[in-house]
């Protein structure tokens, strides 16, 4: 599984590394201007509407004029795209790069190689303007130093999937001279207090540096490491960094993830969530896969309900700060995936990303599909990083998608008190789709997705449904979202074969009506509502879609927009 993960980064680096070079200078080298930040505000801008609803085809991501990025948030790559608004690039350097030698500083003019590229030298790449993101390539035995290798009398754990080997970094000898290096790098170059700093992945293991446990299983199935011996290690590492981070610890970002595929069946499960604890920033790597092992993520504040809603913690430690929550969405038809409806995969799994309080994502405008979603990856810019206080809206995407992982897992609590497991109910961001009586969504079959991009990735079942007896859907708005009276425009999107009509009834009244026209599209209509908090409708609801005329009907999305800035 990591395997795949690995694979998304792979070809986006070979990309990214293959790009034509810019312009020379004068003296023969890439000029170096430090890219403008983005403050821009959205390219597709939502109006609103009049007396009577507005409906327009497909789904709407517009946001409102007044909306800006949030701070300490945006897009990350390899390399700057200003039209992209991508504009933090990477400082790639490797272990033996940078300690050739064991004694002496740092070598700030040497050049490297890792994964098969090219490393600038760490001085040349911290001359460039700009702001950065630092990846040390440390664990594989091309990148480490030799004399380490030497000194410490250690051979390789295994070869990865990349055709890579990589040494035991939780060898007392090699933990001991990679945490002064880190040591080195951070603090005694000044990285960590650079204003141009934003983020490292640590601890810099594995393929691509992305920290699976291809490795570790090699070594305990050898019998070369134990599970005590790895969780003494895990954690002296995490505590290293923690010290090491100080007030800009949320800025060292660990690149494990929740349950990953590890030898001991168990003891492994919640070290991502010791991480963000502790203070630690966190990354996922695979959230293309926006159904399969991402309900249940601790180190993201992020765990299943009984109902199986997924509830996140948004006071919990990750979202907390200046501290990185990252993800990766870059690789749709590429890198060994061939999504069959990539537009869809890509407005899923920037969902996903955004439901799990995402302030930093990874993209290469290319294989990031830019040009083939503009409105989605806009709207997705305008929303990294903001809280329920500042947002510019908030949303409930109806929906069921299959988390194939707990089909035949234990889970993190008693399964048996999961309902319908393995099926995730919606994708919410500070709106809430609740049952209660005459108001009990159903399946809907309108729009179904199977293996999408990939085989794990289950099956969806996108909208939800009335029928008879239950012809409404109902919603609670956080009280940190509403929390005074708000002008807003409400988007609903709907599947447009029904009979009869719909309505959105809010605590002081309702809208008028929308009559289902039959084009079999999924459509959205905008409504203009005056929100009042506190919950006034039945069941402390705040807005309700009321379907008219007799069967059933299918929505997809409850956007609320605000309309003024807060």
């Amino acid at each position: 599984m990591r395997g795949l993960a690995a694979t998304f980064a792979v070809s986006a680096l070979v990309l990214s590394a293959c790009g034509s070079a810019p312009p020379a200078s004068a003296d023969g080298l890439p000029p170096r201007v430090a890219p403008k930040p983005d403050v821009a505000g959205p390219k597709y801008v939502a109006q609103m509407p009049g007396n009577s609803p507005v409906v327009r085809d497909g789904k709407d991501w517009t946001m409102p004029a007044w909306v800006r990025p949030a701070e300490f948030s945006g897009f990350y790559s390899e390399k700057v795209s200003e039209p992209d608004k991508v504009i933090v690039r990477a400082v790639d350097v490797s272990w033996r790069q940078l300690r050739p030698t064991e004694d002496g500083p740092l070598d700030l003019t040497a050049s490297g190689e890792a994964q098969g590229l090219f490393l600038d030298s760490l001085k040349y790449q911290l001359d460039t303007p700009g702001p950065y993101w630092v990846r040390m390539f440390s664990s594989g035995v091309d990148w480490a130093p030799q004399w380490v290798v030497d000194k410490c009398d250690v051979e390789p754990v295994g070869t990865d999937y990349d055709g890579q080997q990589h040494l035991p970094i939780w060898n007392d000898c090699v933990w001991g001279e990679l945490s002064k290096t880190w040591e080195m790098l951070l603090k005694d170059q000044g990285l960590l207090d650079d204003p141009d700093f934003r983020f490292a992945y640590i601890p810099g293991a594995f393929t691509w540096s992305e920290y699976d446990y291809e490795m570790i299983a090699a070594a305990a199935h050898d019998g070369s490491l134990t599970a005590d011996d790895y969780l003494t290690w895990y954690r002296k590492m995490l505590d290293f960094f923690v010290k090491l981070g100080g007030e800009h610890k949320g800025q060292l970002v660990f690149t494990g993830e929740d349950y990953p595929w590890g030898p001991w069946n168990g003891p492994e499960n919640l070290l991502a969530a010791e991480a963000t604890k502790a203070g630690l920033g966190i990354r996922n790597g695979i959230t293309e896969e926006f159904n399969f092992h991402h309900s249940e993520a601790p180190s993201f504040g992020a765990q299943v309900s009984f109902d199986g809603h997924v509830i996140v913690n948004d006071s919990q430690a990750p979202h907390s700060g200046k501290t990185v929550v990252g993800t990766e969405n870059e690789c749709y038809v590429d890198c060994g995936f061939a999504s069959k409806n990539p537009g869809y995969v890509v407005q899923m799994s920037n969902l996903l990303a955004l439901q799990l309080r995402v302030n930093w994502l990874y993209v290469v405008p290319g294989p990031s599909l830019f040009d083939a979603e503009p409105e989605n990856w806009d709207f997705v810019r305008l929303s990294v990083g903001h809280t329920p206080a500042d947002s510019a809206d908030a949303w409930a995407v109806l929906r069921e998608g299959e988390d194939t992982y707990w089909r035949d897992e234990v889970g993190p609590f008693d399964v048996r008190l999961w309902k319908n497991r393995p099926w995730i109910r919606n994708m919410e961001r500070w709106v809430t789709q609740v049952d209660l009586p005459g108001a009990v969504a159903r399946r809907s079959y309108v729009d179904v997705h199977k293996g999408d991009p990939t085989k794990e990735n289950g099956t969806s079942y996108e909208g939800l449904s009335t029928s008879r007896g239950n012809q409404q859907l109902a919603f609670k708005i956080d009280p940190r979202f509403l929390a005074a009276p708000m002008k807003a425009i409400v988007k609903v999107t709907y599947w447009d074969r029904a009979a009869g009509s719909f309505r959105v009834r809010f605590g002081g009244g309702q809208t008028p009506s929308v009559k289902f026209k039959g084009t079999k599209k999924w459509r959205t209509a905008s409504f203009a509502i005056n929100l009042t908090p506190g919950g006034t409708l039945p069941g402390g609801t705040d807005l309700r879609i009321v379907k008219s005329g007799s069967g059933g009907a299918s929505f997809w999305m409850l956007r609320v927009v605000r309309a003024d800035q807060p």
